[in-house]
């Protein structure tokens, strides 16, 4: 029998600014880029949430929702610090680790119950290891398809734990609100509230005839799938050990192109944080887009030297979506780097197709450099400002994503 975990740190860029600062704690704190409409929220604690304010959210809004909220800038550094060590310990539980974000992972622990004991158990080892070793709270949901078990983790959030048996698939998605089901997405539910679909219930009643006519093939499928607890193949073919990605889904279709820019900013501070850290390197960088249809793009660039700073990658991802992005409401945004070599992946041949994509085929382009190799003080800058983070030494933060000086909530400070 197959098992998944999917495990999820709860609200964790907030979570690890609390750990860092006692004083934050029980504040409602919000984690993002500069007080302009090209900021958005990376994360936000769940006071904040209380308010309205959910990640991807344009930071003017969520200054709107929640005034007096504590706004700090994303430290991308020590997120990745922190998210090494959990992954860490997921790796010790198995070898079969999807790291589908900085906060999210999607484990395979079908037959580990001899080391590990019944998956209940195993999960909630788990919970108390990241916990006693980091600080840091996840939640962990448990089923025979990694899209159940990802439902599942959002159910009890935060710290919560909630397993789906063989068999019982169908009837916990049967049990959930249509806002509740990842995948159907605000714009979703109000076509189908158009229909009169109100409840997963109504939703699994349609047949894939139905719903292919009125959301696309792709849509329809996907739609279909999921209403029965089938995994659609939402992680289908990723290559844990080759490749680094990370990916977000809007709340809303975003149609905003600095919003979007923004967040590729965002994912390509994460992805550099990452590879510095596991003492990587990769010349491949992967962009894919879904739509609102649930067509699935991707298109990735092969560069002749390594992208060796998160200024170049932001650059090939500004410059991938340019050429893939068609101006359509977008679902979900992706970033990620294959082929990666180094510290972590030198036995790892290179694939010849990397699968970062699900859904849809890519299109590859080599892409020469104007220069040999990337900015070299650039690099020299970011590498030095991970190290200083990690030492604690305190912390460079790009412009774009520091809130502006005369909007900036005063930060409580922990006792020297």
């Amino acid at each position: 029998m197959s098992v998944y975990f999917h495990v999820d740190l709860d609200a964790f860029y907030a979570s690890v600014e609390k750990l860092d600062n006692p004083l934050l704690e029980g504040k409602p704190v919000i984690v993002g880029g500069a007080q302009s409409h090209r900021g958005v929220v990376s994360t936000c604690s769940y006071e904040a949430r209380a308010f309205g304010v959910r990640s991807a959210m344009p930071i003017a809004e969520a200054r709107r929702r929640c005034p007096h909220a504590v706004f700090l800038p994303v430290r991308m550094s020590r997120y990745a610090e922190m998210s090494s060590m959990v992954m860490a310990i997921f790796d010790e539980f198995t070898p079969d680790v999807i790291r589908v974000s900085i906060d999210e992972a999607s484990l395979d622990m079908s037959g580990t119950d001899l080391l590990w004991g019944s998956p209940e158990k195993a999960a909630t080892m788990l919970q108390a290891r990241v916990l006693r070793e980091t600080g840091l709270s996840i939640s962990i949901g448990v089923a025979c398809n990694r899209y159940v078990a990802k439902v599942a983790c959002g159910v009890r959030k935060p710290g919560g734990l909630l397993l789906v048996n063989e068999g019982e698939e169908a009837g916990f998605m049967l049990s959930l609100r249509l806002k509740d089901v990842w995948g159907a997405g605000a714009k979703t539910r109000a076509r189908l509230e158009a229909l009169g679909i109100l409840t997963v219930e109504q939703l699994a009643a349609l047949s894939l005839e139905t719903l292919t006519s009125q959301f696309g093939k792709a849509g329809g499928s996907f739609l279909y799938r999921i209403a029965r607890g089938v995994d659609p193949g939402i992680y289908e073919g990723e290559a844990a050990s080759r490749s680094m990605s990370t990916e977000t889904t809007y709340d809303q279709d975003m149609s905003d192109r600095m919003a979007v820019e923004a967040t590729l900013l965002a994912m390509s501070e994460e992805l550099m944080a990452r590879m510095i850290k596991e003492r990587t390197r990769s010349n491949c960088a992967v962009l894919k887009l879904r739509y609102a249809n649930f067509e699935t793009v991707s298109i990735r660039e092969t560069r002749t030297v390594a992208i060796a700073s998160s200024t170049a990658l932001y650059g090939v991802a500004l410059s991938l979506l340019s050429r893939k992005w068609d101006g359509r409401p977008l679902r979900l945004v992706g970033l990620g780097l294959a082929r990666l070599e180094g510290a972590k992946h030198d036995d790892a041949p290179c694939p010849t197709q990397d699968s970062y994509a699900v859904g849809g085929g890519y299109e590859e382009m080599e892409q020469g450099e104007l220069f040999s190799c990337d900015d070299e003080k650039q690099i020299l800058v970011e590498r030095a400002a991970f190290e200083a983070a990690r030492k604690g030494l305190g912390k460079l933060t790009r412009a774009r994503l520091v809130p502006s000086p005369e909007k900036r909530t005063s930060i409580p400070q922990k006792p020297s």
